[in-house]
């Protein structure tokens, strides 16, 4: 049993001699900067060219509001769609690649990408300590929901007029299930009147998008705002169909009077985006120092499982009825959102701000996993017996043996049936004079919210070949005497190499109520500020999981096939019940120092909590539908401090973390159940320079992280947590003129391990990114940028956590995708 959540303690961190390295450069580099700035460019704002590096920029997101990140005591970031358009993003996750602190493993595509902040795990995926929200307000409540992570319901448009970003401190109790941070996507509200059209085209890849832009106001304190996209296209890696196609509409009404304002909120998305897994990957040399690219001819940075001869799944739905899925919907978010914010300040000096969100979301989740990688002789016993073969089931070699390497594929097919979220926060302010000089800023709120999670997992079983293209054939199994044992390269109706372990259905819904403190005090230079936050959650519904039914005739043709013979269905009638509730407190106190105009210092000591959800339904929750409270949250403990300071054109942000996390988790691709404690210490920077035309900013975090109690697996003690580098970095610079701009977004990692048991190391990259653009005429201006500029290959998750040295390997791997090169024209107006 996990041990309950202990006080901070602070170790001291041993780094690892290349982090040093690192960290020693990046500080010459730093210490240069502002002489160079003082020297050439006296007169230049403290900012750099899109303003992420302003520290007079106001903060609204998960703080108290209304002070600069001068004067704040939380690390925050601002990213401008300025920003965005020079790291060439191929999905809105590789945007945050460019946060410092934040860890994204953006290589799922438009969605389902794993985001972790300064060292706090990421054992199963999404976004689980860090809460992604749109004008102020959750995407979605949890954000790793199997299948459902928030980022699938996020698209970056032309909406945005800023994103922001709080690590840790006060995100804690400003917003639920979010210990580790908020990423706020802001939108423009049309303060200034004007829009702009835009068409994007891929140069060496299949993908066109139209986005645009237009808000105004028109008189009497109204004004509004809408944007959009629509694109269509093959996505960055070729699945021998169209694996893009949708689009997104965004609107906001402002009403200004005179004594606060009203705003109304409205977005429709409806996007088919390419669900991109790991895929075979050549691995060679050791597990120190491992060789990793293109395995018989498929090249994981550009090649996919999904194929043009794989594009229907005949089977079952969560009701056992017969179903049609068409594979190419992959992650298909379907979502119309609607909600309003007020403030009002009425005379006597107090304040109310209120915000409500509601969001009606469904659709679906289907992709390739590889379950496994191997030889037709080995895997075709193990499905048809001794002497088994497979033949081509389709494609030009259709009816032909194949004796090469083979996927045991398991369809990820997941209906999401449910999953609106409803959201309100109402907050009460105000503002006493105290003393000599001093303010005392009372916030009292309360939060309420409610997360449904109603989903369907009907998954079968195929074999594939191993080949890239979008032209990947699938598999019969023939017996020795040549029946054929399987259905258009369907073997299975379940996955019974996992223990036809995820067919199930749950229908699940989860209530908060949090109310919140805030005292936030400034005298002169000092600004003093504390917040507690009280969750209550209850948890209620039902799951069910799979039961093993012989002869059913799942495709209706009147006969019984092989596998259909036992096919796996939802256990229906033996639902279990979802019955149990929770609560924890969180608390925030920092304090920040302006020692002058330019330079600032700050403290904070945080505790939070994340409740735990579906997740749990995986043999967690007992058969009366309760949880041991030690199950139901996982807490986590931070104290950070750091020191803000600008000279010229040049400003740093810096802070040392440290935090200690329990994990609650269960990992579906492993099948394995985590109850972990975690540490993690670390410095993050955060840089940005101007002088004259030129300009960069840049960020660099160094974390030193180790699992230190595994309740489940003790070995893992003391080891690295996967997947997680000493040193992530991102800079990005450029020149700007009159009318042109031009410069390179450079990513990188260090080496960083696999699994958590420390072998197999996946090697440490630098990805370069190329942006340009060019106004041509007053109105318009054409732009250039590729992605992965040197086709540079990196992985950034594997299943195996080991190899055999001296062989060639294969293991299952997500790379970042390789070249690629996009043009676009813009007409503003």
């Amino acid at each position: 049993m996990r041990r309950q959540s202990k006080p901070l303690q602070c170790r001291t961190a041993t780094p690892r001699p290349h982090t040093l390295a690192w960290a020693l450069s990046w500080a010459i580099c730093l210490s240069l900067a502002p002489g160079l700035a003082a020297a050439q460019s006296q007169d230049a704002p403290a900012e750099d060219a899109d303003g992420a590096g302003d520290l007079d920029a106001i903060v609204i997101t998960a703080t108290a509001g209304g002070k600069s990140k001068l004067r704040t005591s939380v690390s925050t970031s601002s990213i401008t769609p300025d920003t965005i358009e020079r790291s060439a993003p191929r999905s809105t996750a590789e945007i945050f690649r460019n946060i410092p602190g934040i860890r994204s493993e953006s290589t799922g595509g438009e969605g389902n990408a794993n985001i972790a902040v300064r060292g706090l795990p990421v054992a199963a995926g999404g976004a689980k300590f860090l809460q992604l929200q749109e004008d102020g307000m959750p995407v979605m409540e949890f954000g790793d929901i199997a299948f459902g992570n928030a980022d699938i319901f996020l698209r970056n448009d032309w909406s945005i007029d800023r994103i922001e970003a709080v690590r840790g401190g006060s995100a804690s109790t400003f917003a639920s299930n979010s210990p580790g941070g908020v990423i706020n996507f802001i939108s423009n509200t049309g303060e200034v009147q004007g829009g702009a059209v835009g068409f994007t085209t891929g140069l060496d890849y299949g993908s066109q998008r139209l986005d645009f832009r237009y808000g105004q106001p028109f008189g009497d304190g109204w004004r509004f705002h809408v944007a959009g996209f629509w694109r269509s296209g093959d996505g960055m890696r070729d699945a021998g169909y169209t694996a893009e196609e949708g689009g997104q509409l965004k609107a906001n009404l402002t009403k200004e009077f005179e004594n606060g304002y009203a705003r109304f909120h409205l977005k429709r998305l409806d996007d088919r985006a390419i669900a991109y897994l790991p895929v075979p990957t050549r691995a060679t040399g050791s597990n120190g120092s491992p060789n990793l690219g293109t395995y018989q001819g498929f090249d994981p940075a550009r090649d996919t499982l999904q194929s043009r001869y794989f594009r229907s799944d005949i089977g079952l739905d969560g009701d056992n009825n017969r179903r049609r899925t068409d594979i190419t919907d992959g992650m298909h978010p379907d979502s119309t959102a609607f909600g309003a914010e007020v403030q009002y300040r009425f005379a006597d000096g107090w304040r109310i701000d209120e915000k409500f969100r509601y969001a009606d979301n469904q659709g679906r989740f289907v992709g390739q996993f590889p379950a496994e990688v191997g030889s037709a002789a080995s895997i075709a016993p193990t499905i048809g017996g001794v002497g088994a073969t497979l033949r081509y089931a389709n494609g030009p070699n259709a009816g032909q043996a194949y004796t090469g390497t083979v996927v045991r594929t398991h369809l990820f097919n997941t209906e999401i049936n449910d999953f609106g979220h409803y959201a309100n926060d109402i907050k009460l302010t105000r503002s006493f004079g105290v003393g000599d000089g001093g303010n005392l800023d009372l916030s009292a709120g309360y939060y309420a919210s409610r997360q449904n999670i109603d989903m369907d997992w009907v998954w079968n079983s195929y074999l594939q070949e191993v080949r890239g293209d979008g032209r990947s054939a699938l598999l019969d199994v023939i017996s020795a005497t040549n029946v054929n044992l399987s259905d258009n390269g369907l073997y299975a109706y379940g996955v019974p190499f996992w223990g036809n372990c995820c067919t199930r259905s749950y229908n699940a819904k989860y209530e908060i109520g949090a109310p919140y403190l805030s005292l936030a005090f400034s005298l002169g230079d000092l600004d003093i500020d504390a917040s507690v936050r009280r969750d209550s959650g209850d948890a209620s519904g039902n799951y069910a999981g799979a039961v093993q039914v012989a002869n059913v005739d799942v495709d209706g043709d009147g006969t019984i096939s092989g596998p259909e013979r036992n096919v796996s269905q939802v256990n229906n009638v033996g639902a279990s019940p979802v019955n149990y509730d929770w609560g924890y407190t969180s608390y925030s106190i920092g304090a920040n120092y302006l020692f002058d105009d330019n330079l600032a210092a700050f403290a904070r000591i945080s505790r939070g909590g994340r409740a735990n959800a579906d997740r749990l339904l995986f043999g967690v929750v007992q058969p009366d539908g309760s949880v041991r409270a030690q199950d139901a949250v996982d807490l986590v403990d931070q104290i950070e401090g750091g020191l803000k300071w600008r000279n010229g054109g040049f400003s740093l942000f810096a802070t040392a973390f440290f935090a200690e996390t329990e994990e609650q988790n269960f990992e579906l691709t492993s099948q394995r159940f985590f109850d972990r404690v975690y540490e993690a210490r670390g410095i993050e920077l955060e840089a940005s320079l101007r002088v004259n035309e030129f300009f960069f900013n840049g960020g660099l975090t160094w974390t030193d992280a180790e699992i230190s109690q595994d309740d489940i697996s003790p070995a893992n003690e003391g080891n690295t947590p996967r997947r997680q580098a000493d040193v992530v970095y991102q800079l990005t610079g450029g020149y700007q003129a009159s009318n042109w701009t031009v410069g390179a977004n450079i990513l990188g990692t260090t080496d960083a391990y696999a699994q958590d048991n420390n072998q197999l190391v996946m090697p440490g990259y630098t990805q370069v990114n190329l942006f340009a653009d060019y106004r041509f005429a007053e109105k318009w201006v054409v732009g250039l940028n590729v992605n992965n500029l040197f086709d540079e290959f990196g992985i950034t998750e594997a299943e195996e956590g080991s190899i055999v040295s001296g062989a060639e390997n294969v293991i299952r791997a997500r790379s970042i995708p390789g070249r690629t090169a996009s043009l676009s024209v813009r007409y503003e107006f």
